[in-house]
């Protein structure tokens, strides 16, 4: 099923049992491409990310992000008094346990795609789900790379359905493709160590190169120009990185 909307379109494809939604953007034209699943962060498919994946497009990929939340119909959970209370809540509805399955699911569908070159997917993640990335990354063979922003190296205990702790940084021997990554230096959510951990660990023992940036003054979501905390120095340098990252390893023929 599809629903047009504004130079990008919402799809379903099916996960298991259950439909999920995804927000499909690409460029005009014929030609066959490389695609990007990308996994949003923990407020879902918003506008901002709406357009973020329509620019994305623009730039020569066909995009999927994944709706996390299509369970439970398209937002996060809403009944919660506090910050904290709403991102644990945000953070368990979209566990790794289903998430990673929908993402492995929406690139499969976008391999059936007469313009997706079926060998040139790649994924992009951002906080909540550079961390679903991350953990994608550590059980596929199919992503031809990966890019990983500000995700959680160690996911606190309040935020996991089971009450402990998960560590990012044990999947580092366990990457399955390329991946570049990309923090704050001034990330309020994230404790320096834990990104310094998760950056030896990666480069000490993941089997594919790995890039790894720290961006000076940057705090957490640097990347969104709809919040405070946008950075608009380090969220442009960080743009043009992955972007010629993504064309190393997903362009046709390259």
């Amino acid at each position: 099923m599809v629903e047009r909307n504004s130079g990008g379109r919402w799809v379903t494809f099916p996960s298991g049992n259950d439909e999920i939604r995804g927000y499909l953007a690409e460029p005009e034209g014929e030609d066959v491409l490389g695609a990007v699943v990308c996994a949003p962060e923990n407020l879902g498919v918003t506008e901002h990310r709406q357009e973020e994946t329509r620019r994305l497009a623009a730039e020569g990929f066909v995009v999927l992000t994944v709706d996390p939340y299509s369970r439970i119909g398209g937002r996060p959970p809403q009944d919660y008094t506090t910050a904290e209370e709403r991102r644990s809540k945000a953070f368990i509805a979209a566990r790794d346990e289903l998430i990673v399955p929908d993402c492995q699911a929406a690139l499969e569908w976008l391999r059936t795609l007469p313009r997706v070159a079926p060998d040139r997917i790649g994924a992009l993640g951002y906080c909540l789900g550079g961390g679903t990335v991350l953990a994608w990354a550590a059980q596929t063979q199919d992503l031809a790379c990966s890019v990983v922003l500000y995700a959680l190296p160690i996911v606190p205990a309040a935020y996991t359905p089971d009450g402990r702790e998960r560590s990012r940084i044990a999947l580092a021997p366990h990457i399955r493709s390329p991946m570049q990554l990309h923090f704050g230096a001034a990330d309020e959510a994230i404790p320096m160590e834990q990104t310094l951990a998760l950056k030896a660990a990666l480069e000490a023992e993941s089997p594919h190169p790995v890039e790894f940036h720290i961006y000076p003054g940057a705090r957490h979501a640097y990347m969104d120009s709809t919040l405070d905390r946008y950075s608009p120095e380090a969220a442009a340098q960080t743009y043009e990185r992955f972007v010629a990252f993504l064309h190393r390893y997903l362009d046709p023929g390259a």
